[in-house]
């Protein structure tokens, strides 16, 4: 079936038309079925999580739409001693309290007994509702849950118990709640087989800029006769070293290139009159073969500090400090910004009369000079680094200067046909998501499967719900409007 609805339609009932899909009504969430909260069995007890049998659920485990199993299973002595509660097969799981919930609610089916940690939540749908067409329902007012129903200015992201279960939903007769899951499922795994080649040629497509660019620098992305290159041996791990063409020679970094540490932050003398105030970059500013200059703060420095570090074109950026795999990654300054410095998580490398192009270094670095840096870094608790010493041995290949210019033409060119393959895998991504979000709203809003009259109406087995659970039906609200977002609570990045 071909969907002509667009996400941009809206997502819910607050948005929707104001009639009814034929046999269609309004519930809650807090309505549709008995919710279960959960617990986490001390970890001083090891009886409670020594041969384990029953499945303990925690937000690790959401990833698909259906679970399979759990990660961790814990003892059945830990249902009469401990806070966990055993929820029946058939259940609907949601994350309430997570980082995860900034950007999307995690939600599954679950056809087994299960127990909760505390982060979770789970529902068991009452007679006459699909537990497969409430898990979809619930991802189909994914947008209106975290607009709605997340606690504002908590540390950790948790959603409000009460408005998720006041959370309103259209709900079709039990008949065309499972043609409408049949018709989903059917169409999201051909979503899902489309998303999948997008991402598997996105992963080549990066696999393949790395190939380029450090194949390469070391003048290998044809055919040609190699031949080994002596390299002084000092007190460092290179690892192998690769041969080189015939006229190429390896030196060590700190022999072409002179290469400096950066400003460390005095927040006393921050206001120090003498001192001038200049943009420095830090370690979140050097990426992998870009510089990314969208939040770039200044410091006051010594006058004579920030001549010294002032960042010309062409000086080659190399991280520090930061991740185990951030040591190394840097890219080639552009003079983007006058009188920028760097911080002392951020070395600078300035290429001595022109003894390698720049970016044949940077490319360097972010590939053989990965893998180099992790041997030859620390690790602290939360920080790695590699020292200045060190970096300076970092094993650079020297190609002829003759042929450096037309070298880095190539792999540029190489380069560009690689991003537009991989703008073409993040375009498939997208309009997969477009998709997936139409997909939902028409399945929500009566636009997918065809209503049958012969369907007993929803109206009449909510009623059955509500006598047997004392309710009322809910009453018809206003639309309300999306609260804004505190500072420090935006959605993070994928």
């Amino acid at each position: 079936m071909t969907l002509g609805l667009s996400a941009a339609a809206g997502d819910g009932p607050e948005n929707g038309p104001e009639e009814l899909p034929a046999g269609w009504a309004r519930a809650t969430l807090g309505e549709l079925g008995e919710w279960f909260g959960g617990g986490t069995p001390s970890k001083k007890r090891p009886d409670f999580w020594t041969d384990g049998t029953i499945p303990w659920l925690s937000p690790k485990d959401m990833g698909s739409d259906v679970l399979l199993a759990t990660q961790d299973l814990i003892h059945e002595s830990a249902l009469h001693d401990s806070p966990v509660k055993l929820v029946p097969p058939g259940s609907v799981t949601l994350v309430v309290r997570s980082g995860i919930l900034v950007r999307k609610v995690p939600v599954a089916f679950v056809p087994f007994e299960v127990t909760l940690n505390q982060d979770m939540k789970a529902v068991i749908p009452h007679c006459g509702i699909d537990g497969r067409w409430l898990a979809w329902a619930v991802r189909g007012r994914e947008r209106h849950i975290l607009e709605n129903c997340r606690k504002q200015g908590t540390t950790v992201a948790s959603l409000d118990m009460p408005r998720l279960m006041s959370t309103e939903i259209l709900v079709p007769p039990p008949e065309e709640q499972m043609r409408i899951v049949a018709e989903v499922e059917q169409q999201i795994s051909r979503i899902e087989a489309g998303e999948a080649a997008a991402s598997t040629a996105l992963s080549s497509a990066v696999t393949l800029a790395e190939q380029v660019t450090g194949l390469g620098s070391r003048g290998c992305l044809e055919e040609i006769e190699l031949c080994p290159a002596p390299l002084q041996k000092v007190d460092i791990d290179d690892g192998p070293i690769p041969d080189l063409p015939v006229g190429w020679k390896w030196a060590r970094l700190g022999q072409v290139a002179s290469v400096v540490g950066g400003v460390t932050k005095d927040g006393k003398r921050q206001g120090d009159p003498d001192y001038v105030e200049v943009p420095y970059l830090r370690v979140a500013n050097v990426q992998r073969g870009e510089i990314v200059l969208d939040k770039v703060t200044t410091i006051r420095v010594p006058p004579e500090k920030a001549e010294a570090l002032r960042l010309e074109h062409g000086d080659v950026l190399l991280n520090e400090g930061g991740d185990r795999d951030k040591l190394g990654r840097g890219w080639v300054w552009d003079g983007q910004i006058d009188n920028c410095i760097h911080q002392n998580h951020v070395f600078r490398a300035r290429v001595i009369d022109a003894e390698v192009h720049p970016k044949l270094l940077a490319w360097h670095a972010n590939g053989f000079g990965k893998s180099w840096c992790d041997r030859n870094g620390t690790q602290s608790v939360n920080l790695a680094s590699i020292s200045l010493r060190k970096i300076k041995l970092l094993p650079v290949p020297i190609p002829p200067r003759d042929i450096q210019e037309e070298l880095v033409k190539t792999i540029d060119l190489h380069l560009e046909g690689v991003a537009i393959a991989r703008a073409m895998a993040e375009d498939a991504l997208s309009r997969a998501q477009d998709l997936r979000a139409s997909l939902l709203h028409a399945a929500f809003t009566g636009a997918l499967v065809p209503q049958d009259p012969a369907d007993e109406p929803a109206s009449v087995m909510l009623d059955r719900i509500r006598a047997a659970q004392g309710t009322k039906a809910p009453r018809k609200r206003a639309a309300r409007k999306p609260r804004p977002t505190p500072p420090g609570q935006e959605e993070l990045p994928s």
